[in-house]
């Protein structure tokens, strides 16, 4: 009986040590079987020491080129603006002339609106100093336009006694040339342009329907643009106020500080346009009238309003002067008309336009005449007239917002995101160690063009 108690603890101490021996090997085995990630059973056990070491692949944004990510990127959103131009040229093309009667609005608002601000300022109420503005330019307008259809009417049978005489000459002067041209070839020609008038009786016609058609739209456009200009004369600022309100309200601040700016530069560039437009028409007629040209006084007004149109409208006023007197004098006159036009027109390219206009307005020639010419495919002479502003206008509009955002946006803002953002640090090889990034108050690594901690902070 002494020998049972001993006997009984040897066991009791051989079960103690089987159960631990089984939960060690429980453990392992349940090490085993879980990753390290903690993933479950189902997960994938790791490969044993043996195995050969696969490099892990890089991020999908990563085996894209960086130039064909940005090129991805700026070419969906080029993809956006050119679908909503395209939506707003097909809205603009069906109501043209109500967007051409505003904008014309517009260009005589900025003429006239310093005349209201002054009348304003010698104590007239805001109604009245309107409405004598406006009646006053309106009258103006209209006497121009009579004074025009005057002179044509009064000359006329003048310039075409001259015209007959000058192809006259000119069939002479075929008939006498180096070219052998005979008479008869002279009559069939004229025979062909006689027959091709009666043939196109019908397109002429209906070609006279359609001019009626242009006529009430003009009449329709007037009426438009003479309302509207008094609208804006009176209220502008208001309706400049209200068309903030449509706007986001994180992009009034930019719009309200770039609205004055644009308005500033319509109007210095319609009435620098004004004057220089002035001054071509009264040397260009002058140099007219004293070379005996007819129609000197039609021809200058004619000149004055190609001036509206940079370049191009120059360029045939000017050419149109020189066509009429090559027709009703003679090739020395001709030759003289040109002379004067090209005279006033450098002297205004290179003197008055920088002079008057200044720097406001300045826009490269290549900007011009892409603009004009777009401008004229799009809206005709309409568009052509309206172009040159309107790059002039966006130019400043554009210059404003830059600048803004540049002073809105903090230095250290966040960083750039999205599939471009991928990049922008050295993507580390597979494997590789990151690098560590030096402590705050520590200098800068090595090789690299930023300051240390201190003089960043210094500076900023």
């Amino acid at each position: 009986m002494s020998k049972l108690p001993g006997w009984l603890g040897r066991v009791g101490a051989e079960l103690t040590e089987l159960g631990e021996r089984l939960g060690e090997r429980r453990a392992e085995a349940k090490a085993d079987e879980t990753p390290a990630n903690g993933s479950g059973r189902d997960s994938v056990p790791p490969p044993p020491d043996y195995a050969p070491s696969v490099a892990a692949k890089p991020e999908p944004v990563a085996a894209i080129p960086w130039g064909m990510r940005v090129a991805a990127e700026a070419a969906w959103r080029l993809l956006v603006l050119a679908g909503m131009l395209w939506v707003l040229m097909k809205i603009i093309s069906a109501v043209q002339l109500v967007v051409m009667a505003f904008v014309a609005a517009l260009l005589v608002t900025a003429l006239l609106q310093p005349t209201v601000a002054r009348l304003k300022k010698w104590g007239l109420p805001r109604g009245l100093a309107t409405a004598v503005t406006a009646i006053a330019g309106f009258v103006v307008m209209g006497l121009i336009g009579w004074f025009v259809v005057w002179q044509v009417v009064e000359n006329i049978d003048v310039l075409s006694d001259r015209v007959t005489d000058g192809i006259e000459e000119l069939k002479r002067w075929l008939l006498n040339s180096p070219f052998h041209v005979t008479e008869q070839q002279i009559n069939d020609l004229a025979k062909s342009l006689s027959n091709a008038i009666g043939t196109n009786t019908e397109e002429i016609t209906s070609a006279g329907i359609q001019g009626v058609t242009v006529v009430v739209e003009l009449l329709t456009g007037i009426l438009l643009a003479v309302f509207s200009t008094l609208f804006l004369l009176y209220d502008g600022k208001r309706i400049w106020q209200w068309s903030l309100k449509l706007a986001p309200a994180a992009a009034r601040p930019g719009l309200a500080g770039a609205g004055p700016r644009a308005w500033r530069t319509l109007t210095a560039y319609v009435r620098g346009t004004l004057i220089v437009a002035l001054i071509d028409a009264v040397f260009i007629g002058l140099g007219l009238y004293f070379l005996d040209v007819p129609l000197a006084v039609p021809l200058a007004v004619f000149i004055f309003l190609g001036a509206f149109i940079p370049l191009v409208g120059a360029v045939i006023s000017g050419a149109l002067a020189v066509v009429v007197a090559l027709v009703t004098q003679d090739v020395f006159t001709a030759l003289m008309v040109l002379i004067v036009v090209l005279a006033v027109q450098q002297i205004e390219g290179h003197i008055l336009q920088p002079f008057i206009l200044g720097r406001a307005v300045r826009v490269h020639p290549l900007a011009v005449v892409l603009a004009v010419a777009t401008g004229g495919l799009v809206a005709g002479i309409a568009g052509a007239v309206v172009a040159v502003p309107l790059v002039a206008v966006t130019n400043t509009v554009v210059g404003y917002l830059r600048a803004y955002s540049q002073e809105r946006t903090p230095r250290g803002g966040p960083g750039p995101h999205g599939a471009t953002a991928h990049t922008i640090a050295p993507t580390p090889a597979p494997g590789a160690k990151p690098p560590t990034a030096p402590p705050a108050d520590g200098p800068a690594a090595p090789g690299s063009d930023a300051p240390p901690a201190e003089t960043r902070s210094g500076k900023e």
